[in-house]
């Protein structure tokens, strides 16, 4: 299967971000090279962009996209929370633009033996990058029920997560659950039929162990400051979240970085020397057009963040 990914909010990053032909740019999230790609065509013979997605197939599939301008393209497989260690490996200590455009691609749901999906039943994975051990199955057969309990109810925001950890358990004690069509009749079994009203019964559960899974909240909590000490002055930042957490936490550390001021409000003047890094361009998230969403019902949730440093 091609991997195939829709560009969500496409011309809204590409015009935030302010490209500069001559500039560095980074794309820490770059699937099949949607955005990439415009990102690089508005660079000259001297700008360049680095490629980071922890998925072979991505890289692969942003290989093939990105070719023909193959001489300002480094593609790496990696995740963008390395990303300071590998532009050091190309002596590079900082850039003019960042872009995360997090969450699941279209490819990885829609391919069934990656193990994302409840619309097919398939052997329990859901990782992103496929050279780590842990899978979903090793989440849903091993962990205690008070943690399983947690991830669902914090990551996929569930009302009924309790219920749906025990019956985990239960069923789990009788025989592993090993596919995806498994954990869906236990979450349908796990949520009165008058409640299934509302999107697919397993999609905030299945949601919640990918992220457990890739550790995305907390790789993202970890990478923001790094990426926003790694810009130029007037560089910027765009992130595209799918998730509230994400975005939360994306507008929590931008707020911060802009005012990092620690002293009690009652100090006439700042004395922790802390100073601003930059602007939040974006007060309010972008999100995505009626036109948009007319084309890609998957961009309903997405918003757009955007980071100007000092």
């Amino acid at each position: 299967m091609a991997f195939e990914h829709y560009s969500v909010l496409l011309e809204e990053t590409i015009t935030n971000l302010k490209i500069r032909p001559e500039g560095i740019y980074v794309d820490g999230t770059v699937g099949g090279g949607g955005h990439a790609l415009e990102v690089v065509k508005r660079l000259s013979g001297k700008g360049r962009l680095f490629g980071m997605d922890q998925d072979d197939a991505a890289i692969s599939a942003a290989g093939e996209r990105l070719g023909v301008f193959s001489e300002r393209v480094t593609l790496i497989r990696s995740n963008y929370c390395n990303i300071r260690s590998v532009l050091q490996e190309y002596n590079i200590e900082k850039v003019d633009g960042i872009l995360l455009d997090l969450g699941v691609s279209s490819y990885q749901l829609d391919t069934e033996e990656r193990g994302f999906s409840y619309r097919f039943d398939a052997n329990l994975d859901m990782r992103m990058d496929r050279r780590q051990s842990l899978t979903a199955r090793d989440i849903v057969n091993d962990y205690p029920e008070q943690e399983i309990y947690r991830i669902i109810r914090d990551y996929g925001e569930e009302q009924f997560a309790k219920n749906i950890a025990r019956h985990i358990v239960q069923a789990r004690e009788v025989r592993p659950i090993e596919t995806t069509g498994e954990l869906n009749d236990i979450i349908k079994a796990s949520i009165p039929a008058k409640c299934r009203q509302n999107g697919h019964p397993s999609k905030k559960t299945f949601q919640a162990i990918r992220i457990a899974c890739n550790r995305e909240l907390d790789v993202l909590r970890d990478s923001l400051d790094t990426m926003i000490e790694m810009l130029n002055p007037r560089g910027r930042i765009c992130i595209i979240t799918f998730h509230s957490l994400e975005d939360r936490i994306v507008k929590t550390a931008f707020k911060r970085q802009e005012n990092p001021c620690t002293c009690p409000p009652e100090f006439p003047v700042c004395v922790c020397g802390k100073k601003p890094q930059g602007r939040m361009v974006t007060k309010k998230p972008i999100k995505p057009s009626e036109k948009e969403l007319a084309k890609n019902s998957r961009s309903g949730s997405a918003k757009l963040r955007v980071f100007e440093k000092k």
